[in-house]
């Protein structure tokens, strides 16, 4: 009887309180959450829609399809593309040695990783530019170059790649590992068919923000890149010629050709390595 009417009471009255509250407190925070994201992100998002098509389809199709953005495109996608697979084998590698390995000055090393992310961006092109310019110290000139556009682009994205697989390595079972070993598993097999399965997803989370940095990215390649047409110009540098020509329509249009292409790919990206996950997860 008690039993009943302490059941009863929870369930209504003061029972039902905590329960009412904790939901008024999801809605607020998904409220606030909202708020917040259609102000920063979603607002700017539009605007820039709303003036990609402020001139009508014809001008929009001249913008992306003239023969600089094209060109502009072509060295943009080439290079990111290129810096984000070099970036997932040395990203990999850093991870794996930050991870696993224990040498003198480890720490520091773990520091400098998130650098490029506080560094400010035109910094970053100056010592590109010190380092790989005309007075290079290491007599390594590639200013104006596409391997210049490359290495500064390296730069500012490798963090992205070390910090989206360091947290999965930390966690994978190395148990799994040393059962595989003592059946006769050779080093290379066991991370080819132990580890690499459990990284896929955060070597793709990874891969895919580096790229899309890659593809927006301005002020590390202004100086070692130069902007040369067809060569160094990347799709930000063309855009920022679009405004000093007073052409806003056709800078928004590519900004959001841009960001198209980016959001695809980490749509894309994000669809496999979930995919990847669930596969894992059944066997």
């Amino acid at each position: 009887m008690s039993a009943t009417v302490v059941t009863e009471a929870t369930r209504g009255g003061d029972g039902g309180a905590p329960s009412r509250f904790r939901r008024e407190g999801v809605s607020l925070r998904v409220g606030a959450a909202t708020v917040w994201l259609s102000l920063i992100v979603l607002a700017p998002l539009a605007a820039i829609a709303w003036q990609a098509g402020g001139g009508g389809w014809r001008a929009f199709q001249l913008a992306v399809t003239s023969h600089a953005a094209l060109q502009s495109f072509r060295v943009t996608l080439t290079i990111a593309v290129g810096v984000t697979v070099i970036n997932l084998v040395f990203g990999l590698l850093i991870a794996w040695v930050l991870v696993r390995d224990d040498f003198f000055g480890k720490r520091f090393i773990d520091v400098i990783i998130d650098l490029p992310f506080a560094l400010p961006t035109i910094v970053a092109s100056l010592v590109m530019l010190a380092l790989y310019g005309p007075a290079s110290p290491v007599h390594v000139h590639v200013q104006h170059t596409a391997a210049g556009v490359g290495l500064a682009l390296a730069f500012v994205t490798l963090p992205f790649v070390v910090r989206s697989v360091q947290p999965v390595l930390l966690e994978i079972d190395r148990e799994v590992e040393e059962a595989a070993a003592s059946l006769g598993a050779s080093g290379l097999t066991i991370f080819r068919t132990v580890v690499l399965p459990a990284l896929t997803p955060a070597l793709l989370t990874g891969a895919g923000l580096a790229f899309s940095r890659a593809i927006g990215e301005f002020g590390s390649v202004v100086l070692i890149g130069g902007a040369v047409p067809g060569k160094t110009e990347v799709s930000s540098q063309w855009i920022r010629t679009l405004i000093e020509n007073d052409d806003r329509t056709g800078a928004a249009a590519i900004s959001l050709v841009l960001l198209v292409v980016s959001f695809l790919v980490l749509l894309a990206l994000r669809v496999v390595g979930a995919r990847v996950s669930k596969r894992q997860e059944r066997s």
